[in-house]
This record gives structure tokens, C-alpha cells and sequence, in this order.
């Protein structure tokens, strides 16, 4: 990165609504980052991603950022020093970023055989701004390590055309005062999904691979988009599996983050999502498949509106606007903010989130293969979904603390029992399932033992 003149003054900008929680809660065993991963078609040459990196970077100062704590609020300074080191991956997805091990970046790039890796803050970008850093970075890798491409011929070491860098705080210029400030996030309590756990730091990764012309089969043959179709299966499979059936005081609640963007025709690079909630109460027996996507189909519509998105955003930034609020110390904010965390955490079961499809420029499209999203857990939440398609092929991962995979199994189950092809791919070692879940084709990969071996041969040279 270049040296900066005498005079220079680094950028600065407040954290968004949603990113000031962030920084208040994260911790090593929340680490509150994500992931998002692109498998391509040929072996990752470390050094060639750090200098794609080194290119890339000082063109995107929405990741060119740094924490800073002010004395009312957090805030974000321009970072000036070298981008963060490109590292073959050595741990579990979404493990806490230490920032002053990290150049004080918010976000991690590793590799492993033909796959990228970005790993982000919440606080940075949501999974729009990670895309789109991860597709650049992509695309300047491509470049370098295929120099003597034809196609590549009239590419240049620079962003997209036409991709826009906008940073605005999307929150606080759509804000209007809530008419109802009680109403629009009233947390109550939901079933929460206990068991045994894995050892501390573990994460259980499972990857289905679903081809997406069957799955919008599918969820059209139960007159449902394919987002209500796969929450419905997730909250059915929890259903099944965790209550077995059985009526509950509390209800399933599945939140599903939902992009702002086309609602309020913003292009912002920083946070800009609603939380709306998938609800779904057993008061009797036995319910059917078909009753509960129905009921949540009808629960996802009834909040997801232009009118409710517009309440929710209102009420939320209704507090971050509080004349009050604005003079006290940051310590006590922070203690408020912590207090009020963990007096809504009982208030969701899970969360499955859907980065959507990703399309790639051409002459790159041909060098990748998938995309993937992954998110890490969250107190009162031990078991998280995420959904990215590409290439025809939508990949939906969980992500677990959990020792029992019983409720993604018997997901994976409900869609092959929709005809639908299922390949599974997962970190850990999968009993042989019963003959009707032949169609699960479980791939595992065995990474902790390969990574434990490499490591021993690193310190043995």
C-alpha cells in the first residue's frame, strides 16, 4: 500500500445501525464473522491471492477500515497499513478475528487447495459487501495467474465497470419516526435447541448441494418460492427431530435476514438488513409438511412488506437517534447494549440466511465452480443456515456447536423425498444412513486429520 503525504487525513465514518452491536458482543467464543467461499477449478497459489489482495485493496476503502472506540461511540478510521497476510486455512470457519494480529483489518482472506476463503466482521459489510469484496478479489487473482490468457487480454488490474463503492448509512437516511416505537421488535420466547456440544472452538460444517431447477420444482409443486420452501424444511425438521411432534408453550422462531437494498433502492456496501422471523407454534399432535410451509410461507409474507420492513427499520434506528442517549459515555451505552442482547437471545430458535445467486463476468465465470456461505453461532443459537447458489447449483451449509446432526439429516431427507438430487459434504463422519436416505451422498472430508498432519511436517523441516 502507498505511503500517504504530509497532511494526509485517514477517512472516518460511524457504525451503522445493526454494526453497533457488534463490537459490543464479539468475543472468542462469539466471534459475530462470517464466510464466504469460492471453490474454483484449479489449486490456489497462496503468494499470487496475497498479491491479488495487495492490488485490490487500496481501491476498496469499505474494507479498508479499522475499529476505533471514541468516547460516546465506536467508529471506523481508514487504515493505512499493509493488507492483512494470505494464509493456507489452519482452523474452523468464523473463528474470532484478533485485530492486532490482523494489521487491525476486519477481515481475514485464507486458502485451501481450490478453495478462497473471506472471512469478515459483521461489523464491516453484511454478505452483499463480502460478496462483492470476494468477487473482486477473485477476478484480480484470475488475472494474475492466468497473465497469458487471451480472453483476459483487455482486463486491467482495477474494479469492475460500473460497480459502485456508495458507503452511505442506508439506515439513517431512510429513517422516519416510528409510529409505534413498542410494536415492531417484541421479543418473546422460542424454542431453544439444547444438546450435547461440541469441544470448544469445534464447528460442524455440512454443505448440500442442490440442483436448482429441481428444488424450484419442488418448492413450486408446494406453491412456495424456494426460500419459503427451505426455511418450511428447517422448521419442520426442527419439528420433528428436536420436539418430536409434540405442542410446545414457545414457538419455532427461524429468523431470515432480509437485504434492504431493492426496498429503499440503495447500494450501499455497509450493513443494510431487517430481521423478520419465520414463527411456527405446534398446539397440536401431528402436523403435516405441507401445514407447516404453509404456515410459514404465510408468516414470511406477512412480514416481509414494504410497510413492516419500513417499522422495523424506523423503530431500530428510533434508538441509535435518541437525543438522550447521545451524551452518554460509551462504557455505560456498551453495558445497556450487553443488557438488552441477552434479554432477546431466548427469543430465536435459529437463523437461515440467503446470500442469493451469484453471477460471475465473463471470461472468469469458467474458472469457478461454487460459492458458499457460512455462519458462525451466536449465544442461545447452536445451529445457523446459509444459502448462496452459482452456476446452477445452490449450495445450503450448516453450521453447528452441536454434536447431534439429526435435524439437518432428516432436512436433507425431506427434499430427496421431493425428488430432488442431494450431495452432502461435511467436516464430520456420518453414520450409514437408513435405505430410504440413499439419496444423501455424505463426502467426508477428513480436513482436521490433513491439516494436523501438515502441520507436524511444517515444524518437523
Amino acid at each position: 500500500m502507498k505511503k500517504k503525504g504530509a497532511g494526509w487525513r485517514p477517512a472516518w465514518a460511524k457504525l451503522d445501525n445493526t454494526a453497533i452491536l457488534f463490537p459490543v458482543i464479539a468475543s472468542k467464543e462469539m466471534s459475530n464473522v462470517y464466510r464466504i467461499s469460492a471453490t474454483l477449478t484449479e489449486e490456489i497459489d497462496g503468494e499470487l491471492l496475497q498479491e491479488a489482495l495487495d492490488i485490490l485493496l487500496p481501491q476498496f476503502l469499505a474494507f479498508r477500515m479499522r475499529l476505533k472506540m471514541g468516547i460516546f461511540w465506536y467508529y471506523f478510521e481508514e487504515n493505512d497499513r499493509k493488507p492483512p497476510r494470505v494464509t493456507e486455512e489452519n482452523s474452523y470457519p468464523g473463528t474470532y478475528i484478533n485485530k492486532s494480529m490482523n494489521n487491525h483489518y476486519m477481515f481475514r482472506v485464507t486458502y485451501y487447495q481450490k478453495r478462497i476463503n473471506l472471512e469478515v466482521f459483521h461489523a464491516l459489510t453484511d454478505g452483499y459487501g463480502g460478496l462483492l469484496f470476494l468477487k473482486e478479489l477473485i477476478y484480480q487473482y484470475l488475472r494474475l495467474a492466468h497473465r497469458d490468457d487471451a480472453a483476459f487480454a483487455g482486463e486491467k488490474d482495477r474494479l469492475s465497470p460500473g460497480l459502485s463503492l456508495d458507503q452511505e448509512d442506508s439506515y439513517s437516511k431512510n429513517f422516519r419516526k416510528p409510529k409505534s416505537a413498542d410494536e415492531a421488535y417484541r421479543s418473546k420466547r422460542a424454542v431453544i435447541i439444547k444438546g450435547e456440544r461440541r469441544p470448544k472452538g469445534e464447528l460442524g460444517v455440512m454443505h448440500g448441494y442442490f440442483p436448482l431447477d429441481q428444488l424450484k420444482a419442488a418448492a413450486k409443486s408446494h406453491q412456495v418460492t424456494i426460500n419459503q420452501y427451505l426455511v418450511g424444511c428447517f422448521v419442520y425438521s426442527i419439528y420433528l427431530e428436536y420436539l418430536h411432534k409434540t405442542p410446545t408453550e414457545h414457538p419455532i422462531n427461524c429468523c431470515v435476514p432480509v437485504d434492504l437494498r431493492s426496498y429503499y433502492n440503495s447500494n450501499t456496501l455497509r450493513n443494510f438488513f431487517a430481521m423478520v422471523a419465520a414463527l411456527f407454534k405446534p398446539e397440536k399432535d401431528d402436523y403435516s409438511f405441507d401445514e407447516v410451509l404453509q404456515i410459514v410461507k404465510d408468516s414470511l409474507k406477512a412480514q416481509i412488506t414494504p410497510e413492516n420492513l419500513d417499522t422495523i427499520l424506523s423503530y431500530n434506528v428510533s434508538n441509535e437517534k435518541n437525543m438522550f442517549l447521545r451524551p452518554i459515555p460509551i462504557f455505560i451505552k456498551n453495558i445497556a447494549i450487553r443488557s438488552v442482547y441477552h434479554g432477546i437471545i431466548n427469543g430465536t430458535t435459529a437463523t437461515m440466511t440467503n446470500i442469493g445467486n451469484v453471477v460471475l463476468r465473463e471470461p472468469y465465470q469458467k474458472y469457478v465452480e461454487h460459492f458458499y456461505a457460512m455462519l458462525n453461532m451466536s449465544k442461545g443459537q447452536d445451529l445457523k443456515g446459509a444459502i448462496v447458489s452459482c452456476n446452477g447449483t445452490l449450495i445450503l451449509t450448516f453450521t453447528t456447536r452441536l454434536v447431534d446432526v439429526s435435524i439437518q439429516k432428516r432436512f436433507f431427507r425431506l427434499i430427496v423425498g421431493d425428488g430432488v438430487e442431494v450431495a452432502v459434504e461435511t467436516n464430520d463422519v456420518i453414520p450409514d444412513e437408513e435405505p430410504e436416505n440413499k439419496g444423501v451422498r455424505a463426502r467426508n472430508a477428513r480436513k482436521k486429520e490433513k491439516k494436523k498432519k501438515k502441520r507436524n511436517n511444517r515444524k518437523n523441516k
